[in-house]
């Protein structure tokens, strides 16, 4: 008769690591990374600090009053008014502009990179988009001075003849030149913004089901419907956080407006192919060289209000993106 093995008298010895789960070279690496993604939020909190010591003078003088009013006035000799309303909303008029001229070309971009192109195109394709992003803004805002505006031009007075009797394309004298608008300036805004919005929707059209694509398209749906009732439902939160961000950028842009644009404390609520606007981050950059010291405390003032405005944006834009990566 076979006996079973007999069972053994105590367990085998645990092993002990003699350096723990992490080396030391990776405890520092950890450690240094960890710092240097702190110091990010320290980063933003000193700029912070910095631009509200400086701004605290002319906010406290001005009060509400300059964020909403529309007069800037520092050389005259009586009391100074700064108030930022007309380049506050100019920026923000920009902003949306160019979001509605970069939103379709990006998403066209996205779709053709992730569903018609082979590997080797899609790369090439989404190389020289990128390299949008890589441009300069003082190249961007050259080139719209002196290839796109004229033909932004023409674009605007078609735009006037067919669509003159909706206010947005109205002007008030029709033989004008429609140059220097927000009109032209939203364009070049869209130029700047469509790598980033392509980018985030692209990423974004690689998570997308590829097997609920095939069947719809095995079920008779064009590409067009499938786009329209497949892809862009199931990724619209994405794509979203992508145009906010695009959004954050073009806030923030300076340059290139300042050379197509023509600034102006005549608040321009609606009518973009009228030549007059304004942008806050081109408004510091023209005042910044002549300032008066309390001068300078206005524009500190107004950078402070445009880096406030960018960073809820962009905070925005980071929550839905990493919300529908979740979701997903």
């Amino acid at each position: 008769m076979n006996r079973l093995p007999a069972a053994p008298n105590s367990a085998p010895e645990r092993r002990i690591l003699s350096s723990g789960p992490l080396g030391r070279g990776d405890k520092w690496f950890f450690r240094s990374t960890a710092a240097a993604a702190n110091f990010a939020f320290v980063l933003v909190g000193l700029i912070l600090v910095f631009l509200f010591s400086y701004a605290w003078p002319a906010l406290s003088t001005q009060g509400l009053g300059f964020i909403t009013g529309s007069v800037w006035n520092v050389e005259d000799g009586s009391k100074t008014v700064m108030q930022l309303g007309p380049m506050l909303w100019g920026s923000l008029q920009i902003a949306f502009i160019g979001i509605a001229i970069a939103t379709p070309m990006a998403i066209a971009a996205a779709y053709l990179i992730v569903f018609l192109l082979n590997e080797r195109l899609a790369k090439i394709v989404t190389t020289l988009v990128d390299l949008l992003a890589a441009l300069p803004s003082v190249v961007i805002g050259l080139w719209g001075l002196l290839v796109f505006t004229p033909v932004a031009v023409h674009w605007a007075k078609l735009v006037n003849q067919s669509l003159g009797w909706i206010p947005l394309f109205a002007v008030k004298d029709p033989s004008q030149v429609l140059s220097d608008s927000p009109f032209i300036a939203g364009w070049i805004v869209a130029v700047m913004i469509v790598p980033i919005i392509t980018s985030v929707t692209r990423e974004i059209f690689t998570q997308v089901d590829g097997g609920l694509v095939s069947g719809a398209l095995a079920l008779g749906g064009s590409r067009f419907s499938v786009l329209r009732r497949v892809i862009l439902p199931t990724s619209a939160p994405g794509i979203m956080g992508g145009v906010l961000l695009g959004m954050g950028r073009a806030i923030g842009e300076t340059v290139a407006i300042l050379y197509v644009l023509q600034l102006s404390f005549d608040i321009n609520w609606y009518t973009i192919l009228e030549p007059r606007g304004g942008a806050v981050a081109s408004w510091i950059l023209a005042r910044f060289g002549e300032s008066t010291p309390e001068e300078l405390q206005g524009l500190m003032a107004a950078g402070l209000v445009l880096f406030l405005l960018t960073l809820v944006v962009n905070m925005l834009a980071n929550s839905i993106v990493n919300r529908s990566k979740v979701r997903r």
